[in-house]
């Protein structure tokens, strides 16, 4: 059984509410609109984040809002770098948490 690294919990958890503040605030891309993240996986070595998320605008397709954010990462990336003291600063994968959806029907 893999043991859970608290660092990398952490971190995850750390990285969960700074970009949630991000995308909220500092967005301004019309396809991200109500979107909030759900949850976020660090990788054990700290170099990769996979961000889930979940938009609350059901007209809105996933893959738009997906494809917003994604574009968005250097951005967010870089400021992250300035709100978090981390040596290397994770690369961010969005992908779209259909476990509320599921929770829901």
């Amino acid at each position: 059984m893999p043991k859970d690294f608290e660092r990398t919990r952490r971190v995850a958890e750390q990285l969960q509410r700074e970009l949630a503040m991000l995308i909220q605030q500092e967005i301004m891309d019309p396809r991200v609109g109500m979107t909030t993240v759900s949850a976020v996986e660090v990788s054990k070595d700290l170099a990769h984040a996979k961000v889930f998320i979940t938009a609350l605008n059901k007209e809105q397709p996933h893959q738009e809002t997906i494809d917003a954010l994604q574009h968005a990462a250097g951005f967010l990336q870089h400021e992250l770098g300035k709100r978090l003291q981390l040596r290397t600063i994770p690369r961010l994968k969005f992908v779209y948490d259909e476990s509320i959806e599921r929770g829901t029907n």
